[in-house]
Formats: C-alpha cells, sequence, structure tokens
C-alpha cells in the first residue's frame, strides 16, 4: 500500500509537470463593488466615471481585475481602496456574472461584491476622487421581482451604466430586500445611536414604500434587536427622540 502511494504521487507529479494549461480557453476574472447608502430618504450607490474604452466616459462600478496571484477577497479590498479610495468597509461577495457578451473586449466573469455604508462614511472618496459620485437608485418593481434598476444623479436623467451594472445593482437590490425582514442588515446604514424615526426611514427608502409607524414600531422593538441607550438626540426643535443602538441576536444587554 506504501509503494502504490507512492507511486500516485509521482504519477500526479509528472502529469502535472506535462500538463499544458493552454490547452482549455481561460476566461478574465473581474471584481465590481456596490458600495450603497441612503441619503435624504434614498439609496444611493458609488459610481465611477470610465476613462478608457469600453463605456469611456460612461459611469460604472468601482472593479477591476483579479491578479493572476490574488484571491477574489484580496482583490475586492484592492479595488476598494485604490479605485473606491476607502479602507475599512466590510464586502462580501454578492453574485458572478458571467454572460458571454457581458464585456465587447473578451470573456470577462464578474463576481460583484456589496456593501452598505453610513452616507458619512463616502465624504472622504468622494473628495479625493473627483471622478467618482453618489447617483440615486429608482428601482422600478416591487418587492423581490427583480430586474435592472435606473441610476441617475441628484438632478437630471438616468445614467446608462457601462457593461451589465445595471443589472448587477438589481441583484443588490433584490437581495437587500430579502434579507431586510430576517437580519438586521439595515443597520449598516445607521449610526450606533439612532431613533426609530431614522430607522424608518431607512426601511422605507429600501422597500420604496411607506409602513405604518406604530405598526413598523411595535415590530422592531418585539424583536429584541433594538436596546434603548437612556439618551436622547440633541438639536431638534420638537420633543427629543429617544436613541436606540442594535443588539445583534445573542448579544448580552449593555
Amino acid at each position: 500500500m506504501q509503494n502504490a502511494h507512492k507511486g500516485d504521487a509521482m504519477d500526479e507529479a509528472a502529469f502535472l509537470e506535462s500538463y499544458d494549461p493552454a490547452v482549455f480557453e481561460r476566461p478574465s476574472v473581474a471584481v465590481d463593488l456596490i458600495l450603497m447608502s441612503v441619503v435624504d430618504g434614498v439609496p444611493v450607490v458609488l459610481l465611477a466615471r470610465r476613462d478608457q474604452h469600453p463605456f469611456h466616459g460612461a459611469w460604472a462600478l468601482p472593479g477591476g481585475f483579479v491578479g493572476i496571484g490574488e484571491s477574489l477577497d484580496a482583490a475586492a479590498r484592492r479595488i476598494l481602496a485604490d479605485k473606491a479610495h476607502m479602507a475599512d468597509a466590510w464586502v462580501e461577495q454578492l453574485y458572478t456574472f458571467g454572460a458571454v457578451d457581458r464585456d465587447p473586449r473578451m470573456r470577462i466573469v464578474s463576481v460583484a461584491y456589496f456593501a452598505l455604508i453610513p452616507a458619512s462614511a463616502f465624504a472622504a472618496a468622494l473628495k479625493a476622487a473627483p471622478e467618482l459620485a453618489l447617483a440615486e437608485l429608482t428601482v422600478p418593481w416591487r418587492g423581490e421581482a427583480g430586474g435592472p434598476v435606473e441610476v441617475r444623479p441628484a438632478e437630471g436623467a438616468p445614467l446608462a451604466l457601462a457593461f451589465d451594472h445595471g443589472e448587477m445593482l438589481g441583484v443588490a437590490m433584490r437581495r437587500l430586500r430579502g434579507k431586510l425582514d430576517y437580519s438586521g442588515i439595515a443597520f449598516a446604514l445607521l449610526p450606533e445611536r439612532f431613533t426609530l424615526r431614522a430607522l424608518q426611514d431607512v426601511y422605507e427608502a429600501i422597500l420604496d414604500t411607506r409602513l405604518n409607524k406604530p405598526a413598523f414600531r411595535r415590530r422592531m422593538l418585539d424583536r429584541g434587536w433594538l436596546e434603548p441607550t437612556g439618551e436622547r438626540e440633541t438639536g431638534a426643535s420638537f420633543r427629543p427622540a429617544e436613541l436606540y443602538r442594535y443588539r445583534p441576536p445573542g448579544e448580552a444587554p449593555r
């Protein structure tokens, strides 16, 4: 048995030494980042204006090719720093887009990464890189039906996005809406201390619908996700609202 194992190892080593990687065509792999937030009750996404062909001058998600010795996660972190000018956002894989004709240059498979980020975190990136901009998302479908979304500046006509990035944003929005009711994903868009009014604003922006205020608050409080801080908001011209913090499931009260 020992000799058989040794022979198998030698056979595999010989196979790998003689293997020709050019036997099969290889597509290139890219990573695109979907960095979303909510500003003034509207979902927004970070876009970059392309300075080269194809789609020269069009808006696109920050992205780039994966290096031959680079993992997907490492490529996402590099693009986050180099293209989105952000260092500390937590991104996770969303979906892999592999339509044969999605890129006119060649066969390119793109792995989309997704993150929800407080709006204030974009300020430094927008100041450092004039090619970046926040654009509003318009979702022309209800619930989790799916489909491309429209993207537009604060004022003006919808933007023509490069590649299949409109489809990517549609998948991100569908995933976000799908996770909203069973996870704490919405709290990524809020500061550590927030009002119930601010939490409802985030839900309404994502769902694109008005929610019944008493029913929403009762549902949020009944879930046990919210912990009163004993503090109230400052600077309000009316009765200051109570501030809460998100308490993840299983975390002991403070």
